[in-house]
């Protein structure tokens, strides 16, 4: 087949067209088309192959391994724990020392060193908030809150009590014995105002923290949620995309096994043979093509020669075929089997329902980075292959186009004012290197 901007005509087009089989094998079979292969992934037409999972268990298992371990490790969250309990105690260390410096509080030096003890203490206090947290991982954000709030009064009780302990208690200095706020109280009263006040006061600092790390968590959620969301999406798509592809049109199976019936009916037993082999080779090919492939523009078209080779045998003084497509556009990748329903509809609506010789002809050109492709046939029923254009088929190919491409691509498809029909496909170049 000479597809290279040379006009390539069909079996009943007078010139004998380069033989697409290879020979038969010992079981009679015709060997695979040389060089042809729908299963090479790289360089795709839209440059994001998603990766495929060969059973539903694989996608399910592997996408729980991949985006859910660090909701199922047993400290999530840690890193945004640790990280904002020591911002936030040395935020409190750094600001309560300038204070000091500005105030010149007595015995700064002693005092600085008890003030990293108690931070040291906040901080060991905010990762017990954080692990009393954890069952919460799963929650809503409300709950999150509303845990997260009642932990931190126990949390503030428990540090002002410790601070109490440590500037009061434990070696008091002098700062401590002469504050005038404590004077005339006995040590109960001292604790117990101390305490009381210091809740008040560090409650707000463990709950600018809570309220930090909850919004920080849940954020990373989102993005787990959207990862996970993306990764469905691209599976989705795969397998609309073979969904899509595996709706092939059984008219053409039953059609060419009644014409084998009736070949060997007439006892043309050679032409019969000749029809199997083709049809074998021809579900071989496209049945072991993966669906979300992309090939080039010259093995698509070999596999529509292969296609209509079955279909001339049908209609031998009928069809007849053109193939005028660039050389430069030869390695122009498209999705496998993309024109396969449109060359169908063309038999069917164009060939199989006329009077007189019909060509079906596939053309290509490029324009503003885009590969055109028309699949245009001068049959008598342009205005019902208009109508069958809403059906299965065409819209098979524009839903295709749709999920694989988006925008970028599609198709349009009608009688054409020549006579006959047309469908014109367009999507993104892309060539392999």
């Amino acid at each position: 087949m000479n597809v290279g901007g040379n006009r390539v005509e069909g079996a009943a087009g007078g010139e004998e067209a380069e033989p697409i089989l290879g020979e038969a094998d010992a079981h009679g079979y015709r060997r695979a088309l040389p060089g042809f292969s729908t299963n090479e992934r790289s360089h795709s037409a839209n440059d994001a192959a998603a990766q495929g999972f060969s059973t539903p268990a694989a996608l399910t298992d592997g996408m729980d391994r991949t985006l859910a371990e660090a909701d199922t490790r047993r400290l999530p969250d840690l890193g945004i724990a640790l990280k904002s309990i020591s911002a936030f105690w040395l935020l409190y260390a750094t600001l309560i020392t300038l204070r000091a410096l500005v105030v010149q509080f007595p015995d700064f030096w002693e005092m600085l060193a008890r003030r990293g003890v108690a931070a040291l203490a906040g901080a060991s206090i905010t990762f017990v908030v954080y692990l009393a947290l954890r069952p919460t991982q799963g929650s809503s954000l409300s709950v999150k809150a509303f845990v997260a709030a009642l932990l931190c009064l126990p949390a503030s009780m428990l540090f002002s009590a410790f601070n109490y302990y440590i500037f009061y208690v434990y070696a008091p200095l002098d700062a401590a014995k002469n504050d005038p706020s404590m004077k005339g109280m006995s040590g109960w009263e001292m604790l117990w105002r101390s305490v009381a006040e210091g809740t008040l006061s560090w409650y707000f600092i463990f709950a600018a923290w809570a309220a930090f790390f909850v919004a920080m968590s849940y954020a990373r959620q989102l993005r787990l949620a959207d990862r996970r969301a993306g990764m469905l999406a691209r599976e989705a798509q795969e397998a609309q995309l073979r969904a899509l592809r595996y709706q092939i049109n059984p008219h053409f199976l039953f059609n060419t096994l009644n014409s084998l019936s009736s070949l060997i009916l007439s006892q043309k037993t050679d032409v019969a043979e000749r029809m199997l082999m083709n049809l074998s080779t021809f579900f071989r090919a496209t049945l072991s093509a993966d669906p979300t492939a992309d090939v080039p523009l010259q093995e698509e078209i070999k596999l529509q020669r292969l296609y209509l080779d079955i279909e001339q045998i049908r209609f031998p003084k009928r069809l007849s075929v053109e193939v005028d497509v660039p050389d430069s556009l030869l390695g122009a990748r498209v999705p496998v089997l993309i024109l396969q329903p449109v060359v169908e509809n063309a038999v069917k609506y164009g060939v199989a329902k006329s009077r007189k010789p019909v060509t079906i002809k596939i053309s290509a050109y490029e324009e503003a980075g885009r590969l055109h492709i028309k699949v245009k046939d001068d049959g008598e029923t342009a205005a019902e292959a208009c109508d069958a254009g809403t059906g299965v088929g065409l819209r098979n190919v524009c839903d295709r186009l749709t999920a694989r491409y988006a925008s970028r691509a599609g198709c349009l498809y009608g009688p054409d004012p020549d006579g006959g029909f047309t469908v014109h496909i367009f999507l993104p170049v892309t060539r392999n290197g």
